[in-house]
């Protein structure tokens, strides 16, 4: 893999409510692009987990199938669960998110190296950001 092959991608998913309405955000700071997507129903975990699913499968869209293959990317959360269950240091204890990282592991697969790194909250605010804005988009489409 080059080194210019790397992307580094922030997300970050949230719940109003535990579960609750939830959004995921992402931004792919190395294309300078920003996406945001409703979930539903959610709690708070399987939003940081959406949020990273959401990331792989929009990256894979954009860069194509073969040059995900020779891509490292780096995923910036502030999700102490998710970061610490992807690298093996947590075990999955709640069963609703067992699915969830085995769809996570497997897109992983689909890139040369995916590497989690775990960030203060204040240094996510873009991908913050995202998941506000798309919960307040969809309680003020209620009223």
């Amino acid at each position: 893999m080059k080194p210019d092959n790397k992307i580094v991608v922030f997300i970050d998913g949230g719940a109003r409510g535990n579960p609750g309405p939830a959004s995921c955000g992402v931004y792919i700071e190395s294309l300078n692009k920003s996406y945001s997507e409703y979930l539903g129903e959610a709690t708070n975990n399987e939003a940081e987990y959406q949020a990273a699913i959401f990331a792989l499968k929009k990256l894979k869209k954009l860069i194509g199938k073969k040059s995900a293959k020779e891509t490292e990317v780096e995923i910036k959360t502030d999700s102490e669960l998710l970061y610490k269950q992807i690298t093996h240091q947590y075990k999955i204890k709640e069963s609703n998110l067992i699915p969830l990282f085995i769809e996570l592991w497997n897109l992983m697969i689909d890139f040369g190296k995916v590497s989690f790194v775990k960030i203060p909250r204040q240094q996510n605010k873009i991908a913050d950001k995202l998941v506000n804005q798309e919960l307040d988009k969809k309680s003020q489409s209620l009223f």
